[in-house]
């Protein structure tokens, strides 16, 4: 297991590295190489998470310590490492199948599908980290991984982009790394169900251990697009559609909620902070950001752009059943973010494939939401994964994004806290938004007004035959989420409920 952990790291990493070194010229030799490599990755991946869920799970293992356990090198796979490596080893490859036909014209392949491929291994880093530590480590290693993802088209726009990026996760690391010492200098930073921190040494210095997670909560909340850390995100809409919509609307968003849950349940602890003011401030800055992000969507124009507040709003009702530091509320949380990535990636893919196929429209690429009037009769795949995701986003009964808000306000309803409610409160205003914001896109596409002109969309036709597979699977992962719901709420309960 030692070695397999290892090389499921190691082997994108690398097979990245070399990619960048060494290009290949010849693009279905690359493009071979890359998926094999990549689902190679995540079929590993995918045995070694079955082989824990037969024999309990994955051992610590310490690879070599600089000062101690707490500052070592070490991995392990446990229920909350388990989802998020699941995630990104089922949505990658179906990414890189999209990228290939995305990319197909770009000059600059190589090093894209190289920094992409090296990005996938530093994610599992971080999914399989067993201190904090280590997650420190490769959570700084993915700022400069997906640095040239956002900067790739290097034109003034981009080059802005990247380095509002840089800024803001170089401040979000100093803000975590000094939540990380003093977490270190009150219990410490080993990963450990109900939290690491010694309760004999907190006495009497609870606000200063408040204050310094809320600097871990804020300092990886950059990364989850809290508010007011959250301008990085719609920024970075101009990298290519591969990368907003695996990185930033999946691993690198995830990233940050995958880092504040370790940081919430396995290292400052749940009860300890549970009815503290840091626990308010949570919910008060998560709240707001619910609604802001799904106002921001409604007023933007441009696709990406929406999407982007909508991925700022979604990120926050994960972090705010987080906060409501309860099994009830971690359990809705990894719903919300099971259920978010399928859906909003879906979404990226379909705003991607429309930015693709208006390239040789006479009036040129088609970016704002009031451009797709009348769409969907040419592009039928598009909108019909489009709406099937939409309508998951909004919360439509039976689909898995309704089972997962419905759980948040539950969990929301049982604390019964004014801030709690205050909570639930702002995912009804937020599910609300979502449905102007999306339905109006959807509703224009499919019933233009009378008297539409359709001419100059002689030529706009679905994208080709890499790029609807990828489409499709994204859809057809939505739809199965249904029936998957119920299990995985029943399983991540009993899971969480040992983290209390």
């Amino acid at each position: 297991m030692k070695l397999i952990l290892l090389a499921l790291i190691l082997v994108p990493f690398i097979g990245g590295l070399l990619l960048f070194i060494r290009p290949i010229e010849d693009t279905h030799r690359r493009n071979v190489f890359v998926m094999a490599l990549c689902s190679a990755v995540s079929a590993a991946a995918l045995a070694v998470l079955a082989w824990c869920a037969v024999s309990g799970g994955a051992e610590r293992i310490v690879f070599f310590a600089i000062f101690g356990e707490d500052f070592s090198l070490a991995l392990h796979v446990d229920g909350l490492s388990a989802v998020f490596l699941a995630i990104v080893a089922v949505l990658w490859p179906i990414t890189d199948l999209y990228a290939f036909e995305y990319m197909q014209h770009d000059r600059a392949q190589n090093r894209f599908f190289a920094f992409f491929t090296m990005t996938y291994g530093v994610v599992i880093g971080i999914a399989t980290a067993a201190n904090l530590f280590t997650l420190y480590l490769f959570y700084e290693m993915l700022t400069l991984c997906t640095l040239p993802l956002v900067m790739h088209e290097m034109d003034g726009v981009a080059k802005h982009a990247g380095l509002k990026y840089l800024l803001y996760s170089m401040s979000g690391a100093a803000m975590a790394f000094l939540s990380m010492m003093i977490l270190y200098n009150y219990g410490g930073l080993i990963f450990l169900g109900g939290g690491s921190l010694d309760r004999g040494l907190a006495v009497g210095h609870e606000s200063l251990l408040c204050v310094g997670f809320l600097l871990g909560f804020f300092g990886f909340g950059v990364k989850a697009a809290v508010f007011p850390f959250h301008g990085w995100l719609p920024s970075a809409g101009v990298a290519p559609t591969p990368v907003t919509a695996l990185l930033h609307a999946v691993a690198v968003v995830n990233a940050g909620i995958f880092a504040i849950l370790r940081l919430l349940y396995f290292g400052y602890g749940a009860s300890f902070l549970a009815g503290t003011f840091a626990q308010n401030v949570m919910l008060a800055v998560t709240a707001f950001t619910i609604v802001y992000g799904s106002t921001m969507a409604l007023r933007m124009q441009h696709l990406k752009r929406r999407l982007a507040y909508s991925t700022v709003s979604n990120l926050s009702y994960m972090l705010l059943g987080a906060a409501l530091c309860s099994g009830a509320g971690l359990t809705a949380a990894i719903l919300h973010m099971i259920a978010h990535s399928a859906l909003k990636i879906a979404l990226f893919f379909c705003a991607g494939a429309l930015l693709c196929r208006t390239e040789e429209l006479e009036q040129g690429v088609q970016e704002y939401v009031f451009q797709y009037t009348g769409y969907a009769k040419k592009t039928p795949a598009i909108f019909a994964v489009f709406t099937i995701a939409s309508l998951g986003l909004i919360g439509v009964p039976p689909l898995c994004g309704f089972a997962s808000k419905w759980a948040i306000a539950q969990a929301a309803v049982q604390q019964a806290s004014p801030l709690a409610i205050t909570g639930c409160a702002a995912l009804a205003v937020s599910a609300f938004l979502t449905g102007m914001y999306l339905l109006g896109l959807i509703l224009e596409a499919y019933f233009p007004p009378e008297g539409f002109d359709a001419s100059g969309l002689e030529e706009l036709t679905d994208p080709g035959r890499r790029m609807k597979s990828a489409l499709w699977a994204c859809a057809v992962l939505g739809l199965l989420l249904i029936f998957f719901m119920p299990l995985l709420q029943n399983v991540l309960s009993a899971y969480t409920a040992g983290l209390m």
